[in-house]
């Protein structure tokens, strides 16, 4: 406990003396980021496989995202610290207001084990912009790319900037015992639930980056043929760990059988008639996860549910991607997010029928929506909420660097990526400078105004 507090109070030091305030600072944390991840790029894409089986292209995403978080950053950086100015109201007159973003101190950031490298590293990208030092909490199921990112950072960054601690879920658990000034986390709603409990004695802020079931909808207007390929891309990317992937599909009945049809056709393009054997399938990341989505699966085995696929390699964790027809939003695959490659298959009347059973269901990090007129788009965005919204396609919304990424409810709290992750890692500070020489009696007491005048001046 004690090591601890002592290692935060090192890391918080440089921020309170002023130190990582220049920009030039900040820049340098950057650039010295950015030539880590080129340097490595050969043996990080080795420890994503070693951990998740990605293919190296799925492996690469992750790098090319952190790539595209710095140089965003590097392009804005003088744009994002400048104070913004504020109108000031005439009975504030003269004067002037503004709103400095200033860096909050150490805050620590807990990874997740799906994406391991990305999502640990885009948000110390946010963090670092904004002025802050770090402690790195990488997920310890993924322990090849922990190790990796032990070795490494180091060696780029120095230790009075950024720690790597590696460790179970106690560590982390002993982590969050520590005052930190801001808490990021990115993983499952039951350990964010723990995480927020936590920094609420700490009355520490906190961004939680969840998930949850995140629906795509199929309904009159949609390319089949791109609609099947583009949902069968993403329920296979990194094996369906994925925290927006489509967890559950919702067809409008005269579709049904096309798209099925679509998808069964696109899974064999993609990988063969055998997916077990093909390299472009990653694995479960270990056997609890495995033994999980085997049972969800021999369930629906049982119940006649299999639609497409159903294929296990139990000496290898992997699972092809999987259809699995559902009547109702009882069935056990409706119960918790999947976050693994079955997905479950409902009929739908209409959009409207759609709609109506999500405003049942917690808000979900994304919502898909294939097909449909512009009106009934706008419907969607006017009856829903969810963290995004992605029209005729999946995922792609999290891989643009400037739109700001984040749940709502139940998925998430808070938002990153561009300025949204400098503003999550930043104090907005509020600044009102006003001189000597105008100092009107009238302010203070006995006050003699007319409160008709005031309201005047005032507005």
């Amino acid at each position: 406990m004690h090591q601890n507090n002592s290692l935060i109070n090192q890391l918080r030091e440089p921020v309170i003396n002023g130190s990582t305030r220049p920009e030039a600072w900040r820049r340098l944390q950057l650039k010295r980021l950015k030539t880590m991840i080129e340097r490595h790029e050969k043996e990080f894409l080795e420890s994503l496989n070693q951990d998740l089986g990605k293919p190296s292209t799925e492996a690469l995403f992750e790098i090319i995202a952190i790539r595209l978080e710095i140089q965003v950053a590097e392009k804005n950086l003088n744009k994002w610290m400048r104070p913004r100015r504020i109108k000031v109201p005439i009975s504030l007159k003269p004067g002037e207001a503004m709103v400095a973003l200033e860096p909050l101190g150490c805050v620590l950031i807990i990874g997740p084990w799906n994406f391991p490298v990305s999502l640990i590293l885009q948000p110390l990208v946010s963090s670092l912009a904004a002025g802050n030092t770090a402690i790195l909490k990488p997920s310890e199921h993924a322990p090849a790319t922990s190790a990796l990112l032990a070795k490494v950072l180091p060696k780029y960054l120095s230790e009075k900037v950024v720690r790597v601690v590696q460790g179970d879920g106690e560590v982390a658990a002993k982590l969050l015992e520590h005052k930190f000034d801001h808490i990021f986390f990115t993983g499952g709603e039951s350990i964010g639930r723990k995480v927020m409990y936590a920094a609420a004695k700490q009355l520490t802020p906190v961004t939680l980056e969840l998930g949850g079931k995140s629906p795509a909808i199929v309904i009159k207007g949609a390319d089949l043929t791109v609609t099947a390929q583009r949902l069968t891309w993403g329920k296979g990317l990194n094996a369906g760990q994925a925290c927006v992937a489509p967890d559950y599909l919702l067809i409008e009945n005269p579709l049904r059988d096309p798209l099925i049809k679509a998808i069964k056709k696109a899974r064999e393009n993609f990988y063969g008639t055998n997916p077990l054997n093909s390299p472009d399938l990653g694995k479960i990341v270990n056997e609890i996860h495995f033994r999980r989505l085997c049972d969800l699966l021999e369930g629906a085995r049982r119940e006649g549910q299999i639609l497409v696929g159903g294929e296990v390699d139990f000496k290898e964790r992997r699972i092809a991607p999987t259809l699995i027809a559902i009547d109702d939003s009882k069935d056990p695959l409706m119960s918790q997010e999947i976050f693994g490659p079955l997905l479950p298959v409902m009929s739908i009347q209409n959009l409207k029928n759609a709609l109506e059973g999500l405003k049942q269901k917690p808000h979900p990090l994304a919502i898909y929506l294939f097909g449909g007129t512009p009106n009934e788009q706008q419907i969607l965005l006017n009856s829903t909420n969810s963290g995004s919204v992605c029209f005729n396609d999946v995922i792609m919304q999290a891989g643009i660097p400037e739109l700001p990424f984040g749940g709502v409810g139940a998925s998430g709290i808070g938002r990153y990526h561009g300025l949204a992750g400098f503003e999550t890692f930043s104090n907005q500070r509020s600044i009102l400078k006003r001189p000597f020489w105008l100092d009107l009696k009238m302010r203070y007491p006995p006050y003699k105004l007319d409160l008709a005048f005031i309201k005047g001046l005032l507005g």
